[in-house]
């Protein structure tokens, strides 16, 4: 190949990669819009749900309100953007896999959007109360006076919520690297430790300053490794069985 081919491939490459990211750029921008039509009666849902009832949220400033339908805004836009930019990132990587690799990289996609769904409702039913409950206790024992702004209350619970509906995505993403052959449950297992520690520092840097909400998200994205582990284990067992079924199959052919 010609340096002036290989030089046009890579144009070729970078002109479709800039196509899918303005492809997803379209949608995130299309679901703020759609968010900012549902963003009132999902504030009103969390404003009235048990675990706000109690407490009197406060404007800090004008752009108090605006913000707080910003990010709701933006989280319903994540919820469309995320499975469409595995889709488009599979669109972009499918011409280089195999047949075989584009199907089953392809059944993925709807499980993108079901495993972000769960995260979001693990992280505020489960890991939200309780890192809310463990604050609130440490101010009231401290005799402080609660004075909360509607912009503190909406952004600790985010910091909380996304992040860790990101993260549990973690799973498909095992198994979608050992069906590629990129990883391996021996590979995983001998690299736990380390895997641990980088796990344990998203969950300090994702969270807000306390240790009860470290350890709340430590806690769940350790268990997802492992659970990326056992996926992993069943993906790669089947590979092998196939793998020794496809050379029974050839020495088969040659024997005959």
């Amino acid at each position: 190949m010609s340096l002036e081919s290989e030089e046009m491939s890579v144009v070729d490459h970078l002109t479709e990669l800039r196509k899918r990211i303005i492809y997803v750029l379209i949608v995130f921008v299309a679901g703020l819009v759609v968010g900012l039509f549902v963003a009132k009666p999902i504030y009103n849902y969390l404003i009235h749900a048990d675990l706000a009832e109690g407490f009197v949220l406060h404007a800090f400033s004008f752009w108090d309100g605006i913000g707080m339908y910003m990010k709701i805004s933006m989280a319903v836009s994540l919820v469309v953007t995320v499975p469409f930019i595995v889709y488009q990132l599979w669109a972009f990587i499918s011409p280089g896999l195999r047949q075989a690799e584009r199907s089953a990289a392809l059944r993925y996609v709807p499980y993108v959007f079901i495993l972000f769904l769960l995260g979001i409702a693990f992280a505020y039913y489960i890991v939200f109360p309780m890192a809310l409950s463990f604050t609130i206790s440490v101010t009231r024992s401290m005799g402080l006076e609660e004075t909360y702004g509607i912009a503190q209350y909406f952004s600790f619970m985010f910091s909380l919520v996304l992040p860790l509906a990101l993260l549990f995505e973690l799973p498909l993403l095992v198994m979608f690297l050992t069906k590629l052959r990129i990883l391996n449950p021996l590979r995983l297992r001998k690299i736990r430790r380390y895997a641990y520690f980088v796990l344990v520092f998203i969950a300090v840097v994702i969270t807000p300053p306390d240790f009860i909400s470290d350890f709340l998200v430590t806690i769940p994205l350790l268990v997802l490794y492992e659970f990326s582990v056992l996926l992993s284990a069943f993906v790669f067992r089947k590979q092998l069985a196939a793998d020794m079924a496809r050379e029974a199959s050839y020495v088969r052919k040659e024997d005959s």
